[in-house]
């Protein structure tokens, strides 16, 4: 059964980082692509960052030079690295994976999902 457990949200002034971890277990395939979205209040859930099976590494235009992604493999950890953070950047942040191999990462559409952590960017 895989589990994703997220942590790091919080709130903090514009011009401020936040680093968030996505703690994931129960998944055998390595064929996975991981990744963050983020959801603002009454909006759709929108891709951030996601890694795909070859380790690369894809930014939503938005975030490209502020934010980073990458894991600690050892760990089976995601990580999120946000700086400068914008007021724009406000929303539920999730962590998502996808183990039926897909040929495309850059979707909304994966198959498991943690439970979401807020972020809050005040001006």
């Amino acid at each position: 059964q895989v589990q994703l457990v997220e942590s790091g949200g919080g709130s903090v002034q514009a011009g401020g980082s936040l680093r968030l971890a996505c703690a994931a277990s129960g998944y055998t395939s390595s064929s996975i692509c991981m990744g963050w979205f983020r959801q603002p209040p009454g909006k759709q859930r929108e891709v951030v960052a996601l890694v795909d099976k070859h380790g690369i590494t894809t930014y939503a235009d938005s975030v490209k030079g502020r934010f980073t992604i990458f894991k600690d493999a050892a760990k089976g950890t995601l990580f999120l690295q946000m700086n400068s953070l914008r007021p724009e950047d406000t929303a539920m942040y999730f962590c998502g994976l996808d183990d039926r191999n897909r040929r495309n990462c850059w979707t909304t559409a994966y198959n498991y999902w943690g439970q979401g952590t807020q972020v809050t960017v005040s001006s």
